[in-house]
This record gives structure tokens, sequence and C-alpha cells, in this order.
């Protein structure tokens, strides 16, 4: 189980290598959100998400035998960049499984970091992680998992730390912290560490509509699969059900989900572009989302959006701000 020691030991290790991204603001996203809010911009973090926190932190605690021989990942092509990424930095080997309906800007950016790319059809119902049982055995590859992983965890978990120090720079010492939310990796490493150093921020998972698996686990308190393994835009945040090692922690920190629609994923989209100048993804507008067209189910004067990924293809961002420009 992931440790705040373990964010910390972390932290440490990526010092020096990831970035401290900013926490903007906009007064014109206030008056739509009814509040102050916050957006901690980790689609400017290297490849393009906070994944590669979890890619370096995962690589880096590894045994250098272990490291040398390779490591092996399964994404739809953030956490394949992430470990990418940190695998070359390193000198490792990496072979990363990808479905074959990835978006191809993200399937394009892991191999020019390096990585042997393994397509997978998952809409046949082919499994990721069948196609990568046999690598791990044949080549000796470490499995760096996704979410359920500790050290992926405590390395998303230094999210968590700056968030803590950002806000309190700003004064905020209560309110929701909103995160896009997939298997829960960077929700629960974000929980971990705000208990310790912001217990007044409360950790609140946003996911997409008709892929709400965590809220709905929250609700019957046991793991719920979703249906379908794809089916919105929001194609960085779709996993099946929450993780067996995240899931405990989602349930015992988190408060509850907030599901949004592709089209206020979008909407996001196109105002995080107007107002803040950045550039996000689908699946990493969907806590901006949350903030902006549910304010309804939040609690407080302030409160903070994750937005987690900028690795968006040229038509569906031009699709985006053609829509709410």
């Amino acid at each position: 189980m992931t440790t705040l020691a373990m964010i910390e030991a972390a932290a440490a290790r990526l010092k020096g290598h990831a970035r401290r991204t900013p926490l903007l603001s906009s007064p014109f996203l206030d008056e739509i959100a009814g509040r102050r809010l916050f957006v901690k911009a980790e689609c400017l973090q290297h490849t393009g998400s906070f994944k590669f926190r979890g890619g370096w932190a995962a690589l880096s605690a590894l045994d250098p035998d272990l490291r040398k021989r390779g490591v092996i990942a399964y994404s739809s092509g953030n956490h394949a960049q992430g470990v990418a990424a940190a695998a070359k930095a390193h000198g490792a080997p990496s072979v990363i499984v990808m479905p074959a309906d990835a978006p191809r800007l993200k399937i394009d950016n892991t191999r020019a970091l390096g990585a042997e790319v393994v397509l997978y059809d998952r809409a046949a119902g082919e499994s990721r992680e069948a196609a990568a049982a046999p690598l791990v055995e044949s080549r000796g590859l470490t499995l760096i998992k996704p979410y359920d992983e500790p050290e992926v965890i405590a390395g998303q978990g230094t999210t968590g730390l700056e968030i803590a120090e950002q806000a309190a720079e700003q004064g905020v010492t209560q309110g929701d912290v909103l995160v896009c939310c997939g298997g829960g990796g960077l929700t629960s490493g974000i929980a971990l560490a705000l208990q310790d150093r912001a217990p007044g921020l409360r950790v609140r998972p946003a996911e997409p509509e008709g892929f709400d698996d965590v809220a709905r686990s929250q609700a019957s308190g046991r793991i719920e699969s979703n249906a379908a393994p794809t089916g919105s835009i929001c194609d960085a945040i779709l996993t099946l059900a929450p993780g067996e090692i995240t899931w405990p922690i989602l349930s015992r920190l988190c408060g509850p989900g907030l599901t949004i629609t592709d089209t206020e994923a979008q909407h996001a989209m196109a105002l995080a572009f107007q107002r803040l100048k950045i550039v996000l993804e689908p699946g990493g507008a969907a806590a901006l989302a949350a903030a902006l067209f549910h304010g309804d189910q939040i609690e407080g004067d302030a409160m903070i959006a994750v937005a987690t990924g900028g690795n968006v293809d040229r038509d569906t961002f031009v699709e985006a701000l053609s829509r709410f420009s």
C-alpha cells in the first residue's frame, strides 16, 4: 500500500526531473463556477500529463538489473508516454501495449519516445493484460501498471504535495479538489497526500457519463464495473473498474464522485483555451467540467480542478473550439 513516506520519497527522486506545474485562475471561470476556482495544470507536465510522475517514480525505484532488462506497460496513451519517456531517460528498453483505437497522436508520440508499441483490439474484446503477459514472460520485462501499482500511485501523489503548498499560498485551506478519474491512481495519490498536508481539502473524483464506475462503487460500497470499454471521447479516463489497490483509498478518503457529459468536457476544453491559454484533452478536462457545470453538487467558496492531460489530436480539439467559441 502506498504511504505518505513513499510519496515524499518519490518527490525526492522526481526533483529536477518533473515540473512543478502552476495553479491557474481566471475571474471569468470564477464567475461561471460561482466561487474561486483554481486549475492545477498538469497538462503542462512532461509528456503532456501527470503520468510522467508515476512513470518516473516507478522506473527510478526499480532494481538496476531489472530496469536494464526493460519494462512493459499498458495504456491508452498518457501512461504509455510517461513510462516511455522515463525509460528512455534511464536507458531502459520499453514495450507499451496500446488499444488500436487510441488517438493516433498518443501512439505516434509513444513510438517517438523510443518505445516498442504493441496494439490490441479492445472493441473486439481483446485484453491488454493478455497481450502483455507473454512479453513479460518471454523477455523478462517488469510490468508497470497504470494505476494499481504502489510506486506509480506515489509518483502521482506528488501532485497532491504541490497542491497543498500552492493552495496554502492562495489562502485556500478548505474546499474540494476535483480530479479526473479512471482507475484512480492520481485520485488516490492526491487524497493520500492531502490527508496529511491539507486535511481541509477533500478529493472528489470526476468521471464521464456511462463510465462512472468509481462514483457507483462509492454508492454501493463495493467495486462496480462499466458495461463497455469504450464509448466516450474521454479516452484517457476510461477503465472498466476502480483498481484493487486504489479502491480502498478512494472509498476511505474521497468525497462523492461527480459525473460529466462529453459535451461538458468539450465546453471545458474550449474555456480552458480561451481563459487560461492551456490545451486539454477531453479526459483531462473532466474535473474542470465538473467544477464549472456541477457547482450545485460542490460546497464551499473555493475549489481546485486538476487538468490532468493535454494530449489531444487536432480534429478533436478543433471540434471543441468550434462548438463553444
